[in-house]
């Protein structure tokens, strides 16, 4: 067989299977599609405008609700966050910084049938209250949490 022949049908074979996959249904652009971007959600600056944006009146403090993230963050870079959520149909996770210029920092949508936990990482300029908020059955619950953002870990 000619080498330029096998090259083309080494490149193309690629090709072939992600259109034969894609005509199966088992992606394409709905699957591909993302929520809209809530621009009045991102610009909110405490969990009161943030329920309001995300659609909610008011939210209830919940034991059901988990952070996860250390009590002192020595690079507010890259401060790591685990939320976990026991309450049943939860539709969302939320992530506040309270003194971040925009408090809301990630909204996550959860699937129905998936486990209501989601891991992140976010910047934090200074020590702040960090809210965990959650939409679960179409109400919203939270909990807070303080963390301590040092400068290089040197306490300042």
């Amino acid at each position: 067989m000619n080498a330029d022949r096998r090259k083309v049908l080494q490149n193309t074979g690629g090709l072939a299977v992600m259109g034969l996959a894609a005509s199966a249904g088992l992606f394409g652009p709905a699957t591909a599609a993302a929520d809209e971007w809530n621009k009045a959600a991102f610009s909110t600056k405490n969990l009161a405008d943030t329920v309001k944006a995300l659609g909610g009146s008011g939210a209830t403090e919940s034991k059901d609700v988990v952070i996860t993230s250390p009590d002192i963050a020595e690079n507010g870079a890259v401060v790591p966050f685990t939320i976990s959520s026991r309450l049943p149909k939860t539709e969302s996770i939320a992530l506040l910084v309270e003194k971040n210029p925009a408090a809301l920092a990630a909204n996550f949508s959860i699937p129905d049938g998936t486990e209501a936990g989601v891991t992140t990482r976010v910047k934090m300029g200074q020590t702040s209250k960090v809210i965990a908020l959650v939409k679960a059955d179409g109400k919203f619950y939270y909990t807070a949490k303080e963390v301590k953002v040092t400068l290089g870990g040197c306490g300042g």
